[in-house]
């Protein structure tokens, strides 16, 4: 079972568990969340991320929700990711996690992609997207897209070798 974390601004993560508690039934397994407040060092609170990532994985990957990209709880989130292992997505909301919870018996693609479905909602994406771990932009014609990936129609055919993290590069961007 795919394990889920959410990392957000203060008890948002906790409101989203209790609201896919109520249209459930019951307090869903393997589910933790990580609220993150104007005090907190990012640093100091990425060990208990860790921490909670190694608690839910069962070996079948964690997908961790974070609520906006680009802020605090996206930026500890991006620092957990492993392809294939701990994918992430922003722009967390009740129907992406329900999505994410019902499915997550599935492979874990299938959860990642249901709970991005699900985040779509029917009159087009909210500002949320697939996170990808943080490596510097280069200063040259190619760069590492690593904050957020691109559309698969405009990633290029062009590949190089990854970084560290595993990210996709794309070219002219």
């Amino acid at each position: 079972m795919v394990g889920v974390l959410i990392v957000a601004h203060g008890a948002l993560g906790e409101a989203l568990i209790h609201g896919a508690s109520h249209v459930l039934g019951k307090r869903p397994l393997q589910v933790q969340q990580l609220g993150v407040t104007v005090h907190d060092d990012p640093d100091a609170i990425l060990p208990q991320a860790q921490e909670l990532v190694r608690q839910l994985d069962s070996g079948d990957g964690v997908l961790v929700l974070t609520d906006i990209l680009g802020a605090t709880p996206s930026n500890i989130a991006t620092r957990l990711l492993k392809p294939g292992k701990v994918e992430g997505l922003s722009g967390a909301s009740l129907p992406m996690l329900i999505r994410a919870l019902t499915y997550r018996k599935k492979r874990f693609a299938a959860v990642v992609e249901k709970a991005m479905s699900g985040g779509r909602g029917r009159r087009g994406p909210p500002e949320f997207g697939r996170l990808q771990c943080r490596e510097p932009k280069l200063k040259s014609s190619t760069s590492w897209d690593c904050t957020r990936a691109p559309p698969p129609s405009s990633r290029s055919s062009r590949r190089v070798s990854p970084p560290r993290c595993g990210c996709a590069q794309t070219a002219g961007a």
